[in-house]
Protein backbone atom coordinates (compact mmCIF):
# COMPACT_ATOMS: atom_id res chain seq x y z
CA UNK A 1 0.00 0.00 0.00
CA UNK A 2 1.33 3.43 -0.98
CA UNK A 3 1.36 5.66 2.12
CA UNK A 4 2.69 9.14 2.80
CA UNK A 5 2.99 11.45 5.79
CA UNK A 6 2.64 15.21 5.99
CA UNK A 7 3.63 17.63 8.75
CA UNK A 8 2.02 20.98 9.52
CA UNK A 9 2.70 23.74 12.03
CA UNK A 10 1.07 27.08 12.79
CA UNK A 11 1.30 29.85 15.37
CA UNK A 12 -0.84 32.89 16.24
CA UNK A 13 -0.65 35.46 19.03
CA UNK A 14 -3.59 36.06 21.34
CA UNK A 15 -5.47 39.32 20.80
CA UNK A 16 -8.30 40.95 22.79
CA UNK A 17 -11.59 41.70 21.10
CA UNK A 18 -11.68 38.80 18.64
CA UNK A 19 -13.41 35.41 19.05
CA UNK A 20 -11.24 32.39 19.82
CA UNK A 21 -11.57 29.75 17.09
CA UNK A 22 -9.79 26.43 17.46
CA UNK A 23 -10.69 23.22 15.65
CA UNK A 24 -13.66 24.82 13.92
CA UNK A 25 -15.21 25.70 17.29
CA UNK A 26 -15.77 29.06 18.98
CA UNK A 27 -14.39 28.83 22.52
CA UNK A 28 -15.40 31.08 25.41
CA UNK A 29 -12.21 33.01 26.23
CA UNK A 30 -11.37 36.70 26.77
CA UNK A 31 -8.91 36.70 23.86
CA UNK A 32 -8.91 35.23 20.39
CA UNK A 33 -6.09 34.55 17.96
CA UNK A 34 -4.84 37.29 15.66
CA UNK A 35 -4.65 36.37 12.00
CA UNK A 36 -5.77 37.41 8.54
CA UNK A 37 -8.41 34.67 8.66
CA UNK A 38 -10.04 33.42 11.87
CA UNK A 39 -6.62 32.39 13.28
CA UNK A 40 -7.59 28.74 13.79
CA UNK A 41 -4.13 27.25 14.44
CA UNK A 42 -5.44 23.68 14.59
CA UNK A 43 -7.16 23.72 11.20
CA UNK A 44 -4.24 25.62 9.67
CA UNK A 45 -1.73 23.01 10.85
CA UNK A 46 -3.90 20.12 9.63
CA UNK A 47 -4.36 21.85 6.26
CA UNK A 48 -0.61 22.17 5.82
CA UNK A 49 -0.07 18.55 6.89
CA UNK A 50 -2.52 17.29 4.25
CA UNK A 51 -1.09 19.52 1.52
CA UNK A 52 2.42 18.47 2.48
CA UNK A 53 1.54 14.78 2.30
CA UNK A 54 0.84 15.09 -1.44
CA UNK A 55 3.48 17.80 -2.10
CA UNK A 56 0.82 20.37 -3.02
CA UNK A 57 2.46 23.40 -1.42
CA UNK A 58 1.16 25.07 1.73
CA UNK A 59 -1.79 27.10 2.90
CA UNK A 60 -0.17 30.39 1.84
CA UNK A 61 0.20 29.14 -1.73
CA UNK A 62 -3.58 29.01 -2.11
CA UNK A 63 -4.69 31.67 0.38
CA UNK A 64 -2.14 34.53 0.53
CA UNK A 65 -2.43 36.48 3.80
CA UNK A 66 -2.56 39.77 1.89
CA UNK A 67 -5.63 38.76 -0.14
CA UNK A 68 -8.69 40.65 1.20
CA UNK A 69 -10.98 37.77 0.16
CA UNK A 70 -9.69 35.73 3.09
CA UNK A 71 -10.02 38.43 5.74
CA UNK A 72 -11.69 36.79 8.78
CA UNK A 73 -12.43 33.72 6.64
CA UNK A 74 -13.58 30.46 8.22
CA UNK A 75 -10.55 28.13 8.17
CA UNK A 76 -12.83 25.24 7.21
CA UNK A 77 -12.56 26.69 3.67
CA UNK A 78 -8.81 26.07 3.71
CA UNK A 79 -9.30 22.55 4.99
CA UNK A 80 -11.78 21.73 2.21
CA UNK A 81 -9.22 22.85 -0.38
CA UNK A 82 -6.63 20.52 1.16
CA UNK A 83 -9.11 17.63 1.04
CA UNK A 84 -9.76 18.32 -2.65
CA UNK A 85 -6.02 18.30 -3.37
CA UNK A 86 -5.73 15.02 -1.48
CA UNK A 87 -8.55 13.46 -3.51
CA UNK A 88 -7.14 14.71 -6.82
CA UNK A 89 -3.80 13.14 -5.94
CA UNK A 90 -5.58 9.82 -5.31
CA UNK A 91 -5.13 9.62 -1.53
CA UNK A 92 -7.34 9.38 1.54
CA UNK A 93 -6.73 10.05 5.23
CA UNK A 94 -5.64 7.20 7.49
CA UNK A 95 -5.29 9.30 10.64
CA UNK A 96 -4.38 12.77 11.89
CA UNK A 97 -2.44 13.45 15.11
CA UNK A 98 -2.15 16.97 16.54
CA UNK A 99 -0.65 18.75 19.53
CA UNK A 100 -1.76 22.22 20.63
CA UNK A 101 0.72 24.27 22.67
CA UNK A 102 -0.91 27.08 24.67
CA UNK A 103 -1.15 28.31 28.25
CA UNK A 104 -4.93 28.75 28.17
CA UNK A 105 -7.72 27.89 27.76
CA UNK A 106 -7.65 24.28 28.92
CA UNK A 107 -8.32 21.98 25.99
CA UNK A 108 -8.85 18.69 27.85
CA UNK A 109 -12.49 19.43 28.88
CA UNK A 110 -13.49 20.11 25.26
CA UNK A 111 -11.09 17.76 23.44
CA UNK A 112 -13.83 15.23 22.70
CA UNK A 113 -16.12 17.83 21.11
CA UNK A 114 -13.16 19.25 19.19
CA UNK A 115 -12.16 15.82 17.85
CA UNK A 116 -15.74 15.22 16.75
CA UNK A 117 -15.88 18.57 14.97
CA UNK A 118 -12.55 18.06 13.18
CA UNK A 119 -13.54 14.51 12.18
CA UNK A 120 -16.73 15.89 10.63
CA UNK A 121 -14.77 18.51 8.69
CA UNK A 122 -12.33 15.85 7.45
CA UNK A 123 -15.05 13.32 6.63
CA UNK A 124 -13.45 10.61 8.77
CA UNK A 125 -14.27 8.70 11.95
CA UNK A 126 -13.54 10.32 15.30
CA UNK A 127 -11.12 7.46 16.06
CA UNK A 128 -8.92 8.73 13.20
CA UNK A 129 -8.37 12.12 14.86
CA UNK A 130 -6.15 12.80 17.88
CA UNK A 131 -5.98 16.19 19.62
CA UNK A 132 -3.58 16.70 22.51
CA UNK A 133 -2.62 19.86 24.40
CA UNK A 134 0.53 20.97 26.19
CA UNK A 135 1.51 24.15 28.02
CA UNK A 136 4.53 26.17 26.81
CA UNK A 137 6.34 25.72 30.11
CA UNK A 138 9.65 27.54 30.21
CA UNK A 139 9.29 28.92 26.67
CA UNK A 140 7.92 32.37 27.57
CA UNK A 141 5.14 31.92 25.00
CA UNK A 142 2.03 32.37 27.15
CA UNK A 143 0.64 34.93 24.70
CA UNK A 144 0.87 32.57 21.74
CA UNK A 145 -0.97 29.44 20.58
CA UNK A 146 0.86 26.89 18.42
CA UNK A 147 -0.14 23.63 16.81
CA UNK A 148 1.80 20.70 15.37
CA UNK A 149 -0.01 18.23 13.09
CA UNK A 150 0.93 14.98 11.36
CA UNK A 151 -1.26 13.30 8.75
CA UNK A 152 -0.90 9.77 7.41
CA UNK A 153 -2.55 9.19 4.03
CA UNK A 154 -2.79 6.19 1.72
CA UNK A 155 -3.46 5.79 -1.97
CA UNK A 156 -7.02 4.81 -2.76
CA UNK A 157 -7.86 1.77 -4.89
CA UNK A 158 -10.52 2.87 -7.35
CA UNK A 159 -13.13 0.72 -9.02
CA UNK A 160 -11.20 0.47 -12.29
CA UNK A 161 -8.23 -1.02 -10.44
CA UNK A 162 -10.44 -3.65 -8.87
CA UNK A 163 -11.94 -4.57 -12.24
CA UNK A 164 -8.54 -4.95 -13.86
CA UNK A 165 -7.36 -7.21 -11.03
CA UNK A 166 -10.40 -9.47 -11.32
CA UNK A 167 -9.92 -9.67 -15.09
CA UNK A 168 -6.35 -10.97 -14.70
CA UNK A 169 -7.26 -13.82 -12.34
CA UNK A 170 -10.82 -15.01 -12.79
CA UNK A 171 -10.72 -17.87 -10.34
CA UNK A 172 -8.72 -19.45 -7.57
CA UNK A 173 -7.95 -22.34 -9.92
CA UNK A 174 -6.22 -20.01 -12.38
CA UNK A 175 -4.10 -18.58 -9.59
CA UNK A 176 -3.05 -22.08 -8.52
CA UNK A 177 -2.11 -22.88 -12.13
CA UNK A 178 0.09 -19.77 -12.32
CA UNK A 179 1.87 -20.69 -9.09
CA UNK A 180 2.48 -24.26 -10.29
CA UNK A 181 3.92 -22.98 -13.59
CA UNK A 182 6.31 -20.66 -11.73
CA UNK A 183 7.48 -23.40 -9.39
CA UNK A 184 8.01 -25.74 -12.32
CA UNK A 185 9.97 -23.21 -14.43
CA UNK A 186 12.06 -21.55 -11.71
CA UNK A 187 12.65 -24.30 -9.17
CA UNK A 188 12.06 -27.46 -11.18
CA UNK A 189 9.19 -28.51 -8.97
CA UNK A 190 7.04 -30.98 -10.94
CA UNK A 191 3.44 -30.02 -11.51
CA UNK A 192 0.79 -31.87 -9.60
CA UNK A 193 -0.64 -34.72 -11.62
CA UNK A 194 -4.34 -35.29 -11.81
CA UNK A 195 -4.96 -38.82 -10.52
CA UNK A 196 -7.52 -40.62 -12.64
CA UNK A 197 -9.87 -43.01 -10.79
CA UNK A 198 -9.04 -46.69 -11.24
CA UNK A 199 -12.64 -47.47 -12.05
CA UNK A 200 -15.54 -45.71 -13.69
CA UNK A 201 -17.61 -44.13 -10.97
CA UNK A 202 -20.59 -43.98 -13.30
CA UNK A 203 -20.72 -47.83 -13.27
CA UNK A 204 -21.15 -48.09 -9.50
CA UNK A 205 -24.49 -49.68 -8.70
Amino acid sequence: MDTRIGFGWDSHAFKPGVPLRIGGMTIDHPEGLAGHSDGDVLLHAITDALLGAVAAGDIGSFFPPGDPRWKNADSAIFLRLALEELEHAGYKIVNVDTTLVLASPKIAPIAGDMRSRVADLLGVEMSQVSIKAKTPEGLNLDGVAQCHAVALVERTLDEDDLKSMSAVIESQRQLEDVVEDLLSQVHGVPKKRTIAPIFDTEDIT
